[in-house]
């Protein structure tokens, strides 16, 4: 190798060791991973492990990031400082002595106030990763050698004390001083007794008296109790928390519909939540399902999703399926989430699993699926009604497209459809003479949309149309025969009808529940007071009264389905205004076609429904004309 390769070979392990470096775990990511490994080789819990890892870093006088260090090379078996040493460290943590010996405890000794502090502050570090509530404590000694008080030292983060208050306030003051109602209590002697010989101790479940306004008169707890370094670590739970917690994690079972377990692979322990031998319709007193047994009722349909999802299981992945089962004759769709806690080469230590029941959903999303089929079939069917219905009106009412005349009038018809096809409704007019030389003016709204409301609307217009040839014209005995027509067919309609004698200009109307017309003269518009009419088809025997309007040449008569004026979000006089507004324009105006400027100007008020507009213009010298005539000029 040349003197370049060689600078260059060096300045490769160089950058090598700089890119190792860097993806060191910070201290406390590197302590809590010893910790947890440590825990799954030898079947404790985590905080067990950190208690372990504090204490052989008290012992030794080195730091606890060291000490995971070590620990962490032997597990993975990659060489580390002091391997001989470590060897027998590591050979005593996975081989822990029994509970009914003791291992030696030494007296506290008085470390140096800088290694004190180095040491509380990586407990504090170790702590801060640990879950629960934990406190390490170190020992006030009197001058008679004696405990006389505990220096809190460092806490869990967010652990409330024993009052259900932040205790992270009290670090670094005495036990004596931030927790007065501790002393002489179950967990004060057994802090004295673990430093004493060594020994972890549980202690409870004692009564906790707070003397404080803000503490709880009496709380129930259970702590634990090990040493560690020059102190002790102490956890505790209160009771009451633990039954809300638990009662709230039942009832968020149950109202999910979901259930978890777990499976330790070290010590084969498999636990299963109430909700999940539910679920699987399980005795609990079986014990949890083997898996052998929980994967035989998959149906067989499903095997290639739980077969892909082990899989992926193995590669590491987090599994997320739904599949379906048979359980107790009857199907059932559950959805399975696992994840696992893996060491170092990936292989799985510990299984965690949520199932849920999620039948109901299932159940409703292929009844919404059929449900949207069968919609959209009903649509089909809409449309071809719909087109239909446009059909028929196209035939039985069509619409003249230029205003034409009868006896003294000038007559203009508007229809405007709604936007939407399937809103074809029941909107018609009539505008014609008759035979005792009256024109008869009628506007009308069926209720309902498509193929029915446009049968109705026909049967009324033609029913109209026959009765002023052979019965009458007066308004109010007409509306009286359409009431009885939809009365027996069930149908509801609102109509009102006009007779215009051209002799003396005056007009005779009655309405049926429908908008009274709009009668503009000189420039002003006024609605003409409704007399009494009721719904037609409303009632059998419905009363209609008249009333009289004069008109004057150049008086304009405006009759409108409600399309025109009403809309949810405006109020009838909102409709209004722009239509008078208008009216009053067109009438003060030199226009050579009024009507049909007029026409041209209205809008609808509501997209969703189809209007009608029948307006007529007095104008005596007016001949009778063919309503299919085109008119040039209205004027």
């Amino acid at each position: 190798m040349s003197v370049g390769q060689h600078h260059e070979y060096r300045q490769r392990l160089a950058a090598l060791d700089e890119t190792v470096a860097r993806a060191q775990l910070d201290p406390a990511a590197q302590v809590n991973r010893a910790a947890g490994l440590l825990a799954g080789r030898v079947g404790c819990q985590v905080d067990e492990a950190h208690t372990y890892l504090l204490n052989r870093a008290a012992q030794q006088g080195r730091p606890v990031v060291a000490v995971a260090g070590d620990l962490l090379a032997a597990l993975q078996g990659r060489p580390g400082s002091g391997s001989s040493a470590l060897d027998a460290e590591v050979d005593q943590a996975l081989r822990p002595q029994g509970r009914g010996s003791a291992p030696e405890r030494r007296a506290p000794a008085h470390a140096p106030s800088r290694v004190v502090d180095d040491w509380n502050s990586l407990v504090q570090q170790v702590l801060d990763a640990m879950p629960g509530n934990h406190m390490a404590l170190s020992p006030v000694v009197g001058d008679n050698s004696e405990i006389t008080d505990w220096t809190i030292v460092a806490v869990s983060q967010d652990t409330p004390d024993f009052s259900g208050h932040d205790v992270a306030r009290a670090v670094g003051r005495r036990i004596t001083q931030a927790y007065p109602a501790t002393v002489d209590t179950p967990v004060w002697h057994a802090w004295r007794d673990v430093l004493a010989d060594g020994r972890a101790r549980e202690v409870g479940p004692f009564s906790y008296v707070g003397t404080s306004d803000r503490s709880p008169a009496n709380v129930l707890m259970t702590a634990w109790v090990s040493p560690v370094g020059p102190g002790v670590l102490s956890r505790w739970v209160r009771h009451d928390e633990q039954t809300r917690q638990a009662e709230r994690i039942a009832q968020t079972e149950r109202l999910g519909q979901l259930g978890w377990g777990e499976a330790d692979l070290v010590t084969g322990q498999i636990v299963w939540s109430d909700e999940l031998y539910r679920i699987y319709e399980r005795d609990p007193a079986l014990g949890p399902m083997p898996s052998e047994e929980q994967n035989a009722l998959t149906l067989p349909e499903d095997e290639p999703i739980r077969r892909q999802a082990a899989e992926g299981f193995g590669r590491g992945d987090t599994v997320d399926i739904t599949t379906r089962i048979r359980v107790g004759g009857r199907i059932k769709h559950v959805r399975t989430v696992v994840d696992a806690v893996r060491d170092v080469q990936g292989r799985p230590v510990k299984v965690y699993g949520i199932v849920q029941d999620v039948t109901a959903q299932q159940t409703t999303r292929a009844a919404l699926a059929e449900a949207e089929q069968l919609l959209q079939q009903h649509q089909h069917s809409l449309a071809a009604e719909h087109e239909l219905a446009a059909q028929l009106r196209q035939i039985v009412l069509p619409v003249p497209a230029e205003p034409f005349d009868l006896p003294g009038l000038r007559v203009a018809v508007r229809y405007l459809p709604a936007e939407e096809a399937s809103r074809v409704g029941g909107d018609w007019f009539h505008a014609a003479s008759a035979d005792d030389g009256s024109v008869v003016l009628a506007v009308g709204d069926v209720a309902g949309h498509g193929m029915h409301a446009a049968t109705m609307m026909a049967q009324l217009r033609h029913m109209l149309a026959g009765l002023t040839v052979t019965t009458t014209t007066d308004p109010a005995q007409l509306l009286w025969h359409l009431n009885r027509l939809l009365y027996s067919s069930a149908t509801t309609a609102t109509a009102a009808v006009a007779r215009f004698d051209p002799p003396t200009g005056s007009v005779t109307w009655a309405q049926a529940g429908h908008p009274a017309p709009l009668h503009t003269r000189a420039g002003t518009t006024t609605e003409l007071a409704r007399p009494r009419g009721q719904l037609l088809g409303a009632v059998r025997e419905a009363h209609y009264d008249t009333a009289t309007v004069s008109l004057t040449p150049a008086d304009l008569l405006l009759f409108y389905t409600d399309g025109l004026i009403e809309h949810r979000r405006h109020t009838l006089a909102e409709g209004l205004a722009p239509v008078i507004a208008t009216l009053n324009d067109i009438a003060i105006s030199s226009s050579r076609q009024p009507l049909a400027d007029l026409l041209a100007r209205l809008r609808r008020a509501n997209p969703d429904d189809d209007t009608c507009i029948l307006a007529v213009r007095h104008h005596p010298s007016a001949p009778t004309q063919s309503p299919d005539s085109p008119e040039g000029n209205d004027a």
